[in-house]
């Protein structure tokens, strides 16, 4: 039999050895976790600004007058000729009412 003061040495070191190997495995697991996070975070971020420069592109694109020859100005004319139509038929539907 050994000594118990040796003995205790040898059982002091084989604890702190195993505290320090399970905290180098926990530490190990939570800056994983974290980097794994961050690299999910990062790729939803750039999923969102892609979807969202995709949609400002399409939405640009419907905006563009396709053919340059368009007046507007006679646009303009016939839809003010439309609502004065429109307003002379309400006017007279109003008036038949009465």
């Amino acid at each position: 039999m050994s000594n118990p003061l040796t003995r205790a040495f040898f059982i002091g070191r084989a604890t702190a050895e195993a505290i320090i190997e399970q905290l180098e495995d926990t530490l190990t697991d939570a800056l994983s976790a974290v980097g794994k996070f961050d690299a999910e975070q990062r790729e939803k971020i750039r999923t969102f600004t892609d979807t969202v420069i995709e949609k400002a592109d399409r939405a640009e694109g419907e905006t563009v007058i396709k053919s340059p020859d368009i007046d507007l100005q006679e646009v303009i004319d016939k839809l003010r000729a439309e609502i004065a139509n429109l307003r002379a038929e309400l006017q007279e539907y109003r008036n038949s009412q009465l």
